[in-house]
Order: structure tokens, then C-alpha cells, then sequence
């Protein structure tokens, strides 16, 4: 808080902050002033002038959200002709209003209803004729709603679109009384740039924009309200649930530590899936073929006997499990648990391996730690911000508002490094369109400018890290021609973003799965961590490393040892001493052996050394590479459990089936892509029938004979917080609303845990130069497959599209698979927008649709993959990163033919 001084309102002296808005600082202390175009969020527009005071020394009435407090402000707020003003305007407002109060969506939730009680205006006693030709409804969107005729022109929304989300969509069309808010300049919504996020719904102080898929669900006091955390992304983003029975009608932003309130079109949209008819809601067995429903005792009681029989004919690592990204920090707790105490297996991993495990590795070697270095709101305050390998703005839409609030509202100089056009390139300084899976020749050229032109941090680097000189032998190599010419950059561009990102005070990198799922992904990661180190960016504000994790609870999966080298809190599993402690806090003789990953797991299904295999929350079948190999695997086990909400590709091939509760339904923690653990309540009752992963795990360990009595998930994160330091000074009780962020080791009430990491020092001690050298990515286009292939998400799906696809209203922006072609080969294989293709690798075929776009490079695709009737993974290559065993998902060759 800043500098604090007095004014007077009414004759009462206020204590306000210096340079505060002056409506905010009187309703703080208490005076009820009316407005309706203020919105604390946005900047003051001083639209409705129902705000308005008097402000000695100030001619006239003012309007007193554009006034900012200053030392000695002497205000009336409340005097017989403020109010006349006030109530004058009201009618004015109500006349030009379509009437119809009780049947609108935000009856008894609306500011110019509250107004028209407030100052006794009816339309029987209106001063002023009401209007009577309307204008005519935009409903086009698949999501909004604006009724022109509702509009009170407060300007919210449009500063909403463009001041929180960046987008700028939003703007005023014709004139007078005519005026009306549009996209465009006056085109339909659905044909504009508008992606449904609905910033500008929660803006609205009246019923002119409401959420489509709400309408008509509920009136306002039929609803209650709870909130808890969104179910997609790493970003954590807190979200108010309205709910009428058990079901849920509409979605808003909450005030969260990540969020502020913004959502994407997922986090406030994508719920149907929840109320959809298909959940799994008894057990199913497989038996002849075909799935009959079972009881939970019996369905159990053949879990634990085939566990239990496999162990003892072929040992304990022929059982393998994966733990989930999209599950609560407590299932993956008790998940690996049972794997390695009751199972007495460390074969336990989870989708990370796909997207991160070459951040952890990397990060971990340089820095000693593999999580973001800083927390998301940081980013705004950043004076330079390098993204490579993330399409923010599709896969952490909540984050990409900062990143673009950055550059519109504090002048932040924004580099994006990547192969397609995507949306944060409008946003950039500069664009480096470089060759795919070349990412080390132009990070190695960036660092060979900031040596060579002494805009190295010398005093960073004696003081913080070791191994600079071998580091700087292979650097001096990448000249700016050598990185230009593989890479396919050219060299200017690659000395200027040197120089902007060097001469930055505050630099911030943003990284994601382009970079990571590699067969040099960890070497990817390293040579980011090198280009940190050599600025000294990093162990401070707003100045870091930051890989955005892609599901809600990927990081706490890996917090919780959902991997097969560590336990909960990174500690080694072949480490002895570690080892005895968790053998005597569980009680059970555990393996020293690193376990297997999950393409290891699937490799050794195919090879028939892995017989058993137990999935919670995951769909391998879509989302790992090389699906024709992955289905061949799962043909071939003895034994495989699935646990899901719904009957997913990868269920077709169970033997058992076991219901769990959704996000919506359960009691946990999620650690978002900040580190920060974050309570999420259940907000719905779960249906009957299901149980929480965590107590289904636990129920089976006791059949094997291994007790577990856990009563909620409150025990559980007492366990968590006794083994792993990170989370010493975690508890549910501590965690309120906005959570804590780890390391957080002790149980004092001001441990909030760490804001940035490395201040000082790194976890590992000094920081770790390493020299990376470029190696070629493992598939190349030749003349039998000559396109580059990438894949990847896109904004309106989430994953494996097992939620998403069961809601319309994001079905409606994206209802199906597709590849992003350039002209290029459009033109080379002749075809249009929409015709049919047909992608072929070295490993599989698909049949999509066509969608030509510049978006991607020359002789280039992209699929999303999303879509299973189209798989992408069917033709992307699992050849691994050598450390992180991260398949390369990023680079494949590929043929395209018109069908």
C-alpha cells in the first residue's frame, strides 16, 4: 500500500491511499455512492455520471471514478441535488431500457434494477417516453448473448477485451442513440476474432450480455453459489460455481491468486461434460468380450486377486501404473503408494513424461529444482518476455492476458520464438520463425552475441554459477550465420533479440511443450537455462525461467511422485537413506530400482514383460505417440484397469473399469503451474455409484493385504506435508483461499512459501552451466515423406478431449479434427478448404480435413490432437530424449495426398 492521507467525505475524514480511485476509496469507508460504468478493474471511463460529487475547489458536479486522491480532497457525496441528479439519470437509463425485468437473465442480479429501487422508478411514474423500436438481438456467438436494447453503453465490456484480455475485439459502433457494442465495427460475432472467454458477460452490470448456455437454466434465487478450482489447465484459476439442485448453470471468474477473476472459454464453458449422460457410475468387468456391470466388492476383489497373482507368478515390476495429471494431489499420493509399498514396483509415471520430463530434467541439472521459477502474475512487470515453444494465448489463455498486458499496458518488448504464426506474434517486438526441432542452434547463436558483445551478467556468473568456461567453448561456435543457417532464422534477427533480451532489466522466459517434446528436449531446456544464467535473469522479480505446465494438477502429480525415479518431493528412489525413510513411514520393503516410464511401460507390454498394468485418469490410447504401437501393447497385457469418469478409448480395452469422482465432486488439492497448492471443494455431490480415486486405491490395497484407513483427504496431505519437505508447512486448514506456494516448509501461518525461486542461491547450490551442442531432430522430410509434421492443442479442447467434447458450446467453435496445411502444399497436392486428406508417417495413417493457412511454415502441418477418430499420435514418432525419455512429438515426416 502506498503513502496514506486524509480527506473529508460529507464531512468525515477518510483515511484513503495516495492516488487512489476516489468512488473506490468512499465505498471502502462506507459511503454507498451509485455508479454503474466503474468497474475496479478496468480503467474509469466516467460514462453514466451517476457517480458524481461535489469537490471543493472544483467547478460543477464530477464524477468521482475519474478522480484520484490527493492529500486534503474535501467531498460531498450525498446532498438533495446529487440525489435529484442521481434519480433523474436512472429514469433517463430505464426509458431508453427494455423492459421486461422479470423474465431477464439477471433479474434481481442487475445494477439498473437496484438503481430503480433504490430511487422509487417505475415505469408507471417515467418522466421520459420509453423506446419502442428495438434493435435487433446478437446471438450468433455460440456463447454470448448481447441484447443491444439492454445496453447502457458503460463501456465495461470494450475496456474489459481489451485492458484484461488484450484481445481489443470489442468496440462502439454508430452514433447517438443508435450506439451499440460490436465486434468488428459492426460484424457478426461469430464471424469475428471473439474466442467466448466472457470477460465481457462479467463485466456487464446489467442483462445485455449473458452466457447462451445459461439461459433459461435458473432464475437468481434458485441458485447458490460455491467456488473451487477450474478442472483444465496448470493455471489454477479460481471459479465461482452457481448451481441449481446438482447441476451446474453457469461459471464465473473468482478473485484467485492466478486469475483476478479472467477465465478462458473453457474454465467458464466447458462444464456440461458434468451433467452428461454417459459417467460411469457402477464397475464394469469384462467377461466373454464383452462388459457386464459389477458390484464394487466384486469388482474389487478380482483388482486385488489379478494384482496379486501376476506379482507372484512374474514379480513385482511385471505391474505397472499410471498416476494422473487431472487427479488431486491425495489420489496421486496414495496412487504411487500403492504401487511402490503394496505393488513393491517403482513402474509408475504419468502423461508429464509426455510434456515436461525433459523440463524437470534440465531445470533440475542447472538449477537444482524444475518448476517455475516465478509466479504467473509476475509477468506483467516484466521489461522482456521470450516465449518459445508455447502457443500461450490457446494453452494458458489466463496467462496470456498477462503476457499481453505486459506489452499494451507497461510497454514490455515481447520475442516470439516459433515455427507457426500464433496469436502472441501480433503482440511481439520481434518473431523468429525457426526450422522445427532446432532450438539449441538458435538459443547456442543468441548467447554467442551476448558474449561476444559483452552484454553478459560477469557478476552473476562468478558469484552464482559454475562451468561457465567449458559452456562459453561451445557457444563461441554459434556464430549468428552458423545458428542462421540451421535454424533458418536469419542472422539480424537473431542479434537483435539478443540485444533486447539482454538489455532488458527484467527478462522473463516462457516455455512449454515446443521446446520439451523433443529427442533433445532436455538439452532444449538447458540451453534456456544457460541463456537465464548468462543475463543473471533468474532469482529475482519478474526475471526467470518458466515452463507453463499444460493439465490442472500436472505439477502436483510430479510433486507427489507420480514417476519412476523419485518419491513425493523429488526424493531418489536409489537413494539408500531416502529409501529407509520411506520404508519406515510406510512400513514396506521398497525397490531401489528406477522404474519404467511410460513409453517403457508400454514398450514392455508389448514385449510381454509387463503383464498387469493400472491406469487412473488417463487415456494413453489418444494421447501417447505412436498409437498403433500403444494399441498392439495393450492387446497383449494380461490384465489392465482403468479408472476414469467416463468410457474413454483407452477403457475399450479393460478387463476392469472402476467409476471415480470428478473435480467438481471432490475434496483435495491441485498444484498449479506456479507452484501453488490451491484447496478445490466439492461443489456437486458425486453420482451414485462412484467413489474418490483415493478410497478406490486404498480399498484394493487392504484386499492385497496392505492397510490403508484413510478418512479424507485432510490425512492424507498430513502424510504428504510428514514425508516430502517441500510440503512440510502444508495443510488444509493454512490453505485458504489462495493457497500456498512450495517450497513451503514450516507450519507458521506466515509461511506462504516462495514468490520466485533461486533468490540468493539456486536449490542446487551455484547454478550449473552445461554445453549443448546441436544435435538434428530424429525424422527428417526426404523425398518418400516430405512435410514436416508438428502436433499440439488448441484453445476450445483440452487434452484427450474426454471433457470437452461432451460440451456443446466448445464442440461448436471446434466439433472435429482437422491439419492446419500451408499453401504450399495445398497448391502442390490440389486441394481446397475443408477436402479430405490423408496424413501418412512411418507409423500410421489418418483422414482428416484440410484448413489452409499461412498460420504454419512453407511444406508444413499441424494436427491437433485432440480428436481420436483422427488421432494425430497415430503418426508421430516415439523417439526418445536419451535423458528424459520424452518422446519426440514435435518433428515427424510426413506424406499428405488428397483422398
Amino acid at each position: 500500500m502506498g503513502k496514506l492521507v486524509t480527506i473529508k467525505i460529507d464531512g468525515k475524514e477518510v483515511k484513503a491511499e495516495e492516488g487512489a480511485n476516489l468512488l473506490q476509496a468512499a465505498r471502502d469507508a462506507g459511503f454507498d455512492i451509485p455508479g454503474l460504468c466503474y468497474y475496479d478493474k478496468v480503467s474509469p471511463s466516467g460514462a453514466c455520471r451517476l457517480c458524481v460529487v461535489k469537490i471543493e475547489g472544483m467547478r460543477g458536479l464530477t464524477a468521482s471514478c475519474t478522480v484520484k486522491v490527493s492529500e486534503g480532497l474535501n467531498v460531498t457525496a450525498f446532498d438533495e441535488e446529487l440525489e435529484d441528479h442521481r434519480k433523474s439519470l436512472t429514469e433517463l437509463l430505464i426509458s431508453e431500457h427494455k423492459f421486461g425485468c422479470m423474465t431477464c437473465e439477471v433479474d434481481a442480479a442487475c445494477g439498473l434494477e437496484d438503481l430503480a429501487y433504490r430511487y422509487d422508478v417505475t415505469i408507471d411514474n417515467l418522466p421520459y417516453p420509453a423506446r419502442k423500436d428495438l434493435l435487433p438481438v446478437e446471438a450468433t456467438s455460440p456463447v454470448i448473448l448481447y441484447d443491444p436494447n439492454k445496453c447502457i453503453l458503460c463501456e465495461r465490456c470494450v475496456k474489459a477485451c481489451y485492458e484484461i484480455q488484450g484481445k481489443g475485439i470489442l468496440s462502439f459502433a454508430e452514433r447517438g442513440i443508435d450506439t451499440y457494442v460490436a465486434t468488428d465495427l459492426g460484424g457478426l460475432w461469430v464471424d469475428s476474432d471473439c474466442d467466448g472467454c466472457g470477460e465481457c458477460i462479467q463485466a456487464c452490470p446489467v442483462g445485455a450480455l449473458v452466457p447462451k448456455p445459461s439461459i433459461g437454466k435458473a432464475r437468481r434465487w434458485e441458485v447458490t453459489k460455491e467456488e473451487t478450482i477450474c478442472p483444465y489447465c496448470g493455471v489454477g484459476c479460481r471459479i465461482e460455481v452457481e448451481k441449481k439442485g446438482n447441476e451446474i448453470v453457469k461459471i464465473n471468474g473468482a478473485d484467485g491468486p492466478a486469475n483476478d477473476g479472467r477465465l478462458c472459454v473453457k474454465g467458464r464453458f466447458g462444464y456440461e461434460y458434468q451433467m452428461n449422460n454417459d459417467r460411469l457410475t457402477t464397475p464394469l468387468i469384462r467377461e466373454n468380450g464383452q462388459f457386464r456391470e459389477a458390484s464394487w466388492d466384486e469388482a474389487l476383489d478380482l483388482v486385488a486377486s489379478k494384482f496379486t497373482e501376476i506379482k507372484n507368478n512374474y514379480g513385482n515390476d511385471a505391474v505397472a501404473g499410471l498416476a494422473s495429471a487431472r487427479c488431486t494431489n491425495e489420489d496421486n499420493y496414495v496412487f504411487q503408494k500403492f504401487m511402490r509399498a503394496v505393488i513393491g514396483t517403482n513402474n509408475v509415471d504419468h502423461c508429464a513424461r509426455l510434456c515436461h520430463a525433459s523440463t524437470v530434467a534440465g531445470l533440475a541439472r542447472a538449477f537444482g529444482s524444475g518448476a517455475m521459477t516465478n509466479s504467473i502474475k509476475e509477468f506483467e512487470f516484466a521489461d522482456c518476455i521470450l516465449v518459445t515453444g508455447s502457443n500461450t494465448t490457446e494453452t494458458h489463455p489466463v496467462i496470456s492476458t498477462y503476457i499481453k498486458n505486459a506489452v499494451i499496458n507497461h510497454g514490455a518488448k515481447l520475442i516470439v520464438v516459433d515455427p507457426r504464426r500464433i496469436d502472441l506474434v501480433k503482440y511481439a517486438t520481434l518473431w523468429l520463425r525457426q526450422k522445427n526441432g532446432t532450438d539449441v542452434a538458435w538459443l547456442n547463436g543468441m548467447m554467442n552475441v551476448i558474449v561476444n558483445e559483452g552484454l553478459a551478467d560477469k557478476a552473476f556468473i562468478e558469484s552464482r554459477t559454475e562451468g561457465y568456461e567449458e559452456f562459453e567453448k561451445v557457444v563461441k561456435e554459434y556464430t549468428p550465420e552458423k545458428a542462421s543457417e540451421i535454424s533458418g532464422i536469419p542472422k539480424e534477427q537473431i542479434i537483435e533479440a539478443a540485444r533486447v533480451y539482454a538489455g532488458a532489466e527484467n527478462a522473463s522466459i516462457v516455455f512449454s511443450m515446443g521446446i520439451t517434446q523433443h529427442v533433445t528436449g532436455t538439452d532444449n531446456v538447458l540451453s534456456v537455462a544457460n541463456l537465464a544464467m548468462l543475463t543473471g535473469n533468474v532469482g529475482k522479480l519478474y526475471s526467470g525461467v518458466n515452463p507453463l505446465r499444460g493439465q490442472n494438477n500436472v505439477q502436483g502429480a510430479c510433486d507427489l511422485g507420480g514417476l519412476p525415479n523419485v518419491y513425493p518431493g523429488y526424493q531418489k528412489v536409489n537413494d539408500p537413506e531416502i529409501k529407509a525413510k520411506f520404508e519406515a513411514k510406510w512400513g514396506a520393503k521398497l525397490d531401489d530400482k528406477v522404474g519404467l516410464s511410460v513409453t517403457e511401460i508400454m514398450d514392455g507390454a508389448g514385449k510381454g514383460t509387463v503383464k498387469a498394468l493400472y491406469i487412473m485418469g488417463e487415456n494413453p490410447m489418444v494421447s501417447d505417440p505412436n498409437l498403433n504401437h500403444v494399441e498392439e501393447s495393450m492387446e497383449k497385457l494380461d490384465f489392465l484397469v482403468v479408472q476414469d469418469i467416463f468410457d474413454t478409448e483407452t477403457a475399450k480395452f479393460a478387463d476392469v473399469i472402476l467409476p471415480s469422482f470428478s473435480s467438481y465432486e471432490k475434496w483435495g488439492t491441485f498444484t498449479n503451474t506456479e507452484r501453488r497448492i490451491q484447496m478445490i471443494n466439492p461443489v456437486l455431490d458425486p453420482p451414485e455409484g462412484t467413489k474418490d480415486d483415493w478410497d478406490i486405491i486404498q480399498n484394493i490395497s487392504k484386499r492385497m493385504g496392505y492397510e490403508m484407513n484413510y478418512t479424507n483427504a485432510d490425512e492424507i496431505m498430513e502424510e504428504i506435508s510428514d514425508v516430502s519437505p517441500i510440503y512440510g508447512g502444508v495443510h488444509f486448514k493454512k490453505l485458504g483461499n489462495d493457497g500456498v506456494q512450495w517450497p513451503c516448509k514450516t507450519d507458521a501461518e506466515e509461511d506462504r512459501g516462495v514468490l520466485f525461486l533461486h533468490e540468493g542461491t539456486f536449490s542446487r547450490g551455484l547454478g550449473h552451466f552445461s554445453p549443448v551442442d546441436f544435435i538434428p531432430p530424429a525424422e527428417l522430410p526426404d523425398n518418400e515423406y516430405p512435410y514436416m509434421l508438428s502436433t499440439g492443442r488448441i484453445l476450445f479442447h483440452y487434452h484427450t478431449g474426454t471433457m470437452t467434447r461432451k460440451v456443446g458450446a466448445l464442440n461448436a467453435f471446434e466439433s472435429g479434427p482437422y491439419a492446419e496445411i500451408s499453401p504450399e502444399i495445398a497448391e502442390r497436392i490440389k486441394v481446397n478448404e475443408d477436402d479430405e486428406i490423408r496424413v501418412t508417417s512411418r507409423r500410421g495413417t489418418i483422414v482428416t480435413k484440410a484448413r489452409i493457412t499461412d498460420k504454419v511454415a512453407p511444406m508444413s502441418i499441424f494436427i491437433p490432437f485432440h480428436f481420436a477418430e483422427a488421432a494425430a499420435n497415430r503418426l508421430t514418432n516415439d523417439a526418445l530424449d536419451p535423458v528424459a525419455k520424452i518422446p519426440e512429438l514435435k518433428v515427424a515426416a510426413c506424406q499428405v495426398e488428397k483422398v
